[in-house]
């Protein structure tokens, strides 16, 4: 692929973002950030409902408060209680809309791709989603209700 359609594919996601629903979820614990959105595309309604072998565009907008050289991003479905870990396919924050090194005090804008699996049961359940900076800390740390369904 070359340089102009990647550009012309990442300028669509964009405004497909900027369309987006923003999302209600929890902070369960941004040690060294502040989310201020969260977008998760397509996602009319709430519960967002992910339907099995698609993926879906997540979108989280925070503010640091740290200066960190990298960024790791760990996910989590969350069924009755237990964390299971949800694999996503690129774990790296700085190659996923965010420039590293990271400021302290500025905004950024954490942009990938969500795959929900045809293998995945149909159930309802809470995804945590925790982006740590180079020392551990969660830079954002949110959950959001989801179903999974065919």
């Amino acid at each position: 692929m070359d340089f102009h359609a990647a550009s012309i594919i990442v300028l669509f996601s964009l405004i497909a973002l900027t369309c987006a629903e923003p999302v209600k979820f929890a902070d369960c614990g941004s040690d060294v950030g502040k989310v201020v959105i969260v977008d998760i595309h397509p996602c009319p309604k709430q519960p967002c409902e992910l339907h099995k072998g698609q993926a879906y565009a997540v979108n989280v907008t925070f503010n640091s408060e740290v200066e960190s050289q990298t960024s790791k991003a760990i996910v989590h479905g969350v069924i009755a209680g237990v964390p299971i870990p949800f694999p996503i396919p690129i774990e790296d924050g700085c190659k996923s809309g965010i420039e590293c090194p990271i400021q302290k005090a500025q905004s950024y804008h954490y942009v990938t791709q969500l795959p929900v699996k045809s293998e995945y049961p149909s159930i309802k359940l809470v995804v945590e989603w925790e982006l740590r900076d180079d020392t551990g800390k969660d830079l954002f740390c949110i959950k959001f209700p989801v179903q999974i369904v065919s």
